[in-house]
């Protein structure tokens, strides 16, 4: 190779090559929910800090728990804590040393990705009707 001639290098691997595959973004998705679920047990010692701080600070907490806007948070939390869970499974089987075969990761993804929003939906769906909400 003369001095005169640019030397090729391997391009870096980057967004545009890469194929976009369910375990990468379970993956990302597991970071979010974590993230997510920082800021939800924020909420939830706030919530613990005004029932141990009285009726009108209590009552506060449960006026935006019961909107809407709080209903779709504390919705979302639950999904976000069942899917980190099942995220969390996940690694810990891949941990043990087993589940690396191509389609035992598949399997584990797709539960990891369907399992969780229905789990979130029943766990709703019951409470609702134990509250007397549906009855």
């Amino acid at each position: 190779m003369s001095e005169n001639t640019p030397m090729q290098r391997p391009l870096s691997p980057h967004i545009q090559i890469y194929r976009w595959t369910l375990t990468m973004m379970l993956s990302i998705l597991h970071r979010a929910t974590g993230i997510a679920l920082y800021a939800g047990t924020a909420l939830l010692a706030w919530w613990l800090l005004a029932a141990a701080s009285g009726p009108e600070a209590y009552a506060g907490v449960q006026a935006v728990s019961a909107a809407w806007y709080g209903k779709l948070v504390l919705f979302g939390y639950s999904w976000a804590l069942f899917h980190h869970m099942f995220g969390g499974l996940r690694h810990f089987i891949w941990d043990t040393g087993r589940g690396f075969e191509l389609r035992t990761v598949e399997i584990l993804a797709r539960i990891s990705t369907f399992v969780p929003p229905v789990l979130t939906v029943f766990v709703w769906v019951m409470a609702y009707y134990y509250m007397g909400a549906w009855s």
